[in-house]
Parts: structure tokens; sequence; C-alpha cells
């Protein structure tokens, strides 16, 4: 995809973080936002700023788990602006702990954005873009999906953030080969970043009361978080850096969009052990004093 200009950008959890940086570089660019948020504070500053600042902005409060909050900010996007052209699927939540130790509501939560978020943004959407292409011989469109380095390696104690991720990734790889299948004029993406500095680690304050968490948190829960903490708050590049690297990539029609360099080391030595018939490798061979400090707070 390489024209942006006048075109129109539809990003989940457009309010902070990744999605807000998505959306201020897509203004920069010229196109016309569709931004959602569960979050209707934050989503309100950006979509303010932004319209402020000249950019033609949709804003909608969207919880990405229910098919048809997703359904509904796909209406309004083409009720509003005729055509989708890029899709963020974006939104996405953070927690951590020993697999075993999370609840019912822990695994409905996290699931539910960062997975399910994903397939109804590829569910809804797709067939939109298809139609969009079929009828405009100059149609450009494509879909990224945001995963995560925890979508190509298996920290410990984020199980189920890791989960979530490698299913968005395998969703991905399976949209790219579907729309190869069909010629689509439509590509796709899976974005990739390690630790960023955005409030993902903070997740917990936008946790709907349908999926609360019951009782206090585990000694690995609170271990784990901090670590998360620690480690997205002195995260870098930023999040700028992470959405003109993901523009670049979209330009380029990369599929794999992975940000951070100095961890594919890792992923290839997980590769390695599928291979070869080996344990699992350690993700944190690189830095071993993340696994320490895990190991010394769950024993505690």
């Amino acid at each position: 995809m390489e024209n942006f200009a006048g075109r129109v950008a539809v990003i989940t959890g457009a309010g902070s973080g990744l999605g807000r940086e998505f959306a201020n570089l897509a203004a920069t660019l010229g196109m016309k936002l569709v931004l959602a948020d569960i979050d209707a504070h934050a989503l309100e500053q950006a979509s303010g700023t932004l319209q402020a600042a000249g950019a033609d902005v949709l804003a909608m409060v969207c919880d990405v788990r229910k098919g048809a909050h997703v359904e509904e900010l796909a209406d309004a996007a083409m009720i509003r602006f005729q055509a989708v052209h890029l899709l963020f699927n974006n939104a996405g939540v953070g927690t951590a702990g020993l697999i075993w130790e999370h609840t019912e509501a822990d695994w409905e939560w996290v699931l539910g954005v960062n997975l399910w978020g994903v397939i109804h943004g590829v569910r809804v959407f797709t067939p939109l873009m298809l139609e969009a292409a079929r009828n405009d011989p100059a149609y450009e469109g494509h879909i990224v999906n945001t995963a995560s380095m925890a979508g190509l390696l298996v920290p410990p104690a984020m199980g189920l953030y890791n989960v979530s991720k490698h299913g968005v990734v395998a969703l991905s790889e399976s949209l790219y080969h579907d729309l190869r299948l069909v010629d689509a004029r439509v590509n796709a993406s899976v974005l990739c970043p390690y630790f960023v500095p955005t409030d993902i680690a903070h997740a917990e304050r936008h946790r709907p009361p349908d999926v609360q968490h019951d009782g206090p948190p585990t000694q690995s829960q609170q271990a784990g978080q901090a670590l998360l903490e620690q480690a997205v708050a002195a995260g870098k590049p930023s999040a700028a850096d992470i959405a003109r690297m993901t523009f670049d990539g979209v330009k380029r029609g990369d599929f794999y969009i992975c940000t951070h360099p100095q961890v594919m080391p890792a992923v290839a030595d997980r590769m390695d052990a599928i291979v070869h018939g080996k344990p699992p490798a350690d993700p944190y061979a690189a830095t071993p004093q993340y696994t320490a400090r895990l190991k010394a707070a769950v024993k505690r």
C-alpha cells in the first residue's frame, strides 16, 4: 500500500499507546480516521486533539470483545466514509503470572480483547475491503494485526498473554494465505513489538465488570506485574517510532513487522528447538536476571 492521503484508517485501541500513535501518523499522512477504544475519556482526548489539528475523525467507544460492537464500528465507518483502506486490529491488554493461577474471568478478558478483538476485526472488515477492491480498480487495502514478540516467543509467567498473541500470529498468517487464494488486492501484516513504553501494563484499570478478577493477586501475578511494568517503562524504541516502522512496513508490503531485531536470535533458538526436538528454549537466555527475579519472587 503506497498511497495514504485521502484514504480511511480504522484503528482499535486508539485512545493511547500504539493506537494513538498510529492515528497521529495517519492524520499526518492525510488519512481520514475511524478511532475506537473502550476508554471514552482517552478516546475523546485523542480524537479532539486530531480534529483540532484538522483531521477528519469519527470516534466510537467500542469493546472489541463483542462482535456487535465491531459490526457497529464498521457500519459507522461505511456510512461516514464509504470505504476502509487500512485496518489496525490493535486493541490489547496485558497480564502476568503462572498460567494455572489465572481465573476463568482472566482468560475471558485477555483472550476476548487480544484474540477475539482481532477475530472480529478480520471477520467484519475483510469482506468490506474485498468488496471495495472488486468495485474500484485503484483500491489498495491493508490489515495490520497487533501481536507481540510474545506471539513468537514464550516468556515464563506470561502464559495467558502468550496464548493470546500466538493466536494473533496464527490468525494473521492464515489471513495472509487465504487472501492469496482469492487473489485479493488486500494485504496483511502482523506487528510483533517487544517491550514498548505504553499503558498496557496498567490495562487492569479498564477491565470491564463482567470479567473482573475475583480475589487478591497471587505471588506470581504480583511479581510478573512488577516485572512487566518495569520492562514496559524502560522499553525502547517509543510508540511513535513503532508507528513509523509499521507504516514503513505497510508501504513495503511486509508481512512480519518485527521492531526489535535484538530479540530475533531468541526466536531463532525457539525454532531450532522445535526443529530438532529439544525442550523449549529460554526466551530470557540473554537476560537471565529476569528469570532469576521471577524465581526469587515466586519462591518467596
